[in-house]
Order: C-alpha cells, then structure tokens, then sequence
C-alpha cells in the first residue's frame, strides 16, 4: 500500500482549489495596478492622516501604493492568509480524519511502522503545499510582467519574498499537526485552521496597534512581513523563531504519534 500516493490524490482536489484561488487573487490585484498607480501618490499622501497604529495593524505604514512591489505587497498579504489556512488545514487533518472517522486501526494493523505512515502523510501535504506554492511564484511574475506598466521593480526582492512562502506554509502545517496530536480528538478541522491562521494575523495586527514588540516573536506573519522585505531587501531575523518553531514541532509530533493510544472501532 503506497501510503504517501493515497495521502496525496486525497489531497489532490484541495490543492487545485487553492492554487486557482490564489493565482486568481494575484491577477485580481495586479490588473487593477497600471490604473491605481497614476493616483497612489495621492493615496500615499492620504494615508499619512491615518494614525500610525492602524497603518501598522494592516500593514500599511511603509508601504509606497505607487511601486510594483510595493502594491504587490498587498496580494501577498492576502495570499499569506490563504496559505496560512490551506497548510493549517493540511497539518490539523493528517491524522485527525482517520481517528475521527476511526480507520486508523485499520491502517496500524498494516505492516508499516508508525515513522513510515507519518512521514508519507507529512511529505504527501507538503507535496500539495509545493504545488501551491510554485503556481503562487508563477503567477506572481506573470501577472507581474504583464501588468507592471513599463515600471521597474527588482526581481531579487521578488525572489526574496517568495522564498519565503514555504517556511511560512511549513509554520502552519507542522503547528497543526503538533496540535492535533496534543488535543483528544479533532472533530472539525476548519474551526482549528481558521482559529490558527486568523489567531496569527490578529496577533501580527495587534502587536503592530499596541506597538508590542513581544508579539512579533509569536506571529508567522510578523516573520515574514512583506513590507520589511521589500523595504531592506533582506529576510527579518525573526524568521529564525519559525524555523525553531517547526524543528519543534516535527519533533514534538513524531514523539506524541508514536505514543499516541489510536481508538479502534471495537
């Protein structure tokens, strides 16, 4: 039995779905850039009158409306929260919707270890995620080059800022996954998703009004913040708390699946 194969066509009509919402969310935004730009000045100066606190929350403060990346920037927030919830949702269901719909006793009692099922569950979900996040890296450019108006922009930012996609993505994925073996029994998979991706970017949005720099060491989104990139053309320091957080995780979930008591139908 070709475990990961399975795992992956399960998964196979999601990752569809959400690659075409995202591309579609980048051509929306971008389409609409050669004829916003003329009037993002005004715009820019604008959103000086706003308070400083509400800039930050929604990620607007150093933002410059008027330049290709700088508008492109607000897409990939919007990607950022999809993606969040696409791989939170991945993590919460690997081995939660066989113990809810009790088949996982089915699936021990095969002559596979416990390591074996887990890793081709947890490489089928970041197979999908790949796929995701390489149509995200090739709509961007697309839609980029062919509505960017003549205007430059530096494609090593771009690069920058895509790179980050997939740690971004293992975040939530492997922090759903850890959760789920910690709780008794996930019955629902998209209230866990949703409260952890919506319960990130809230934190990142009120530690941006409050001006708690504490809150930026918890948030994924705070991490990989778009406009620090494309401002320094570099990757926040920060980024290494979730590179921390997922070495854990991965740890953490392989030690508690091993352990885990898996109820039977009996």
């Amino acid at each position: 039995m070709n475990i990961y194969k399975h795992e992956f066509k399960m998964l196979s009509n999601s990752v569809i779905t959400w690659s075409l919402a995202l591309s579609m969310i980048i051509f929306l935004v971008m389409s609409i850039f050669s004829g916003f730009a003329e009037s993002a000045k005004m715009l820019n100066e604008a959103l000086t009158n706003f308070p400083k606190e509400l800039l930050m929350a929604f990620g607007l403060d150093k933002i410059d409306l008027s330049s290709v990346l700088g508008f492109y920037s607000l897409a990939f927030l919007f990607c950022q929260v999809c993606l969040a919830i696409q791989a939170a949702n991945y993590g919460f269901s690997l081995v939660s919707v066989e113990e809810r719909d009790m088949t996982a006793d089915f699936l021990l009692a095969k002559p596979v270890s416990r390591t074996k099922i887990l890793t081709s569950k947890f490489l089928a979900a970041l197979t999908g995620l790949t796929i995701t996040n390489l149509v995200v890296w090739i709509s961007s450019f697309a839609f980029i080059q062919l509505y960017r108006d003549g205007r430059p922009y530096d494609p090593k930012t771009l690069l920058l800022l895509l790179g980050t996609i997939l740690a971004f993505q293992l975040f939530f994925l492997t922090v759903g996954l850890l959760v789920s073996l910690i709780v008794r029994r996930v019955r629902s998979v998209t209230p866990y998703s949703m409260a952890l991706a919506f319960g990130m970017y809230v934190l990142s949005a009120f530690g941006g009004m409050l001006g708690e720099d504490k809150l930026d060491i918890i948030t994924p989104f705070k991490h990989f913040e778009p406009n620090y990139i494309i401002s320094n053309a570099t990757y926040d320091p920060l980024q290494l708390v979730s590179v921390a957080v997922i070495i854990l995780s991965i740890a953490g979930s392989y030690v508690l699946y091993l352990r885990r008591d898996i109820h039977s139908v009996v």
